[in-house]
């Protein structure tokens, strides 16, 4: 699979947000956030990025989303140090809830699993 540039712009700005996420200080970012993807633009004038927040309290996840929103022009200056990009593109961070699903799949199939095994199980 050949990566084009711009798949290796999303994906070094993906792992500087992460390093920047990780190290900010704000009680009101939530110690489980990952950066689970960033789409930048053609022309960088703007790059979504999709943040999962491991977080049973729906609230805090939303407030994590807005507090990173808030942050946004911190984050473009820090990002603007760690990548060498000639535009910095203005940061949309958007709520990504596919870990959360994934473990409400796997809860599902686990519960599943023990009915199946508490059922007697019938000779044919």
């Amino acid at each position: 699979m050949a990566f084009s540039r711009y798949d290796r712009i999303n994906e070094e700005i993906r792992k500087a947000l992460s390093e920047i996420v990780r190290e900010m200080k704000d009680p009101r970012i939530s110690p489980l956030t990952s950066i689970m993807r960033a789409e930048a633009t053609n022309d960088l004038k703007l790059c979504r990025v999709q943040v999962s927040v491991y977080d049973r309290d729906d609230e805090a996840r939303r407030e994590t989303v807005a507090s990173l929103n808030r942050a946004e022009g911190f984050i473009a200056r820090e990002i603007g140090r760690r990548v060498d990009l000639r535009r910095i593109p203005k940061f949309e961070f958007r709520l990504d809830d596919s870990i959360e699903y994934s473990v409400h799949i796997s809860e599902i199939l686990n519960r599943l699993g023990e009915k199946r095994k508490e059922a007697p199980e019938e000779d044919e």
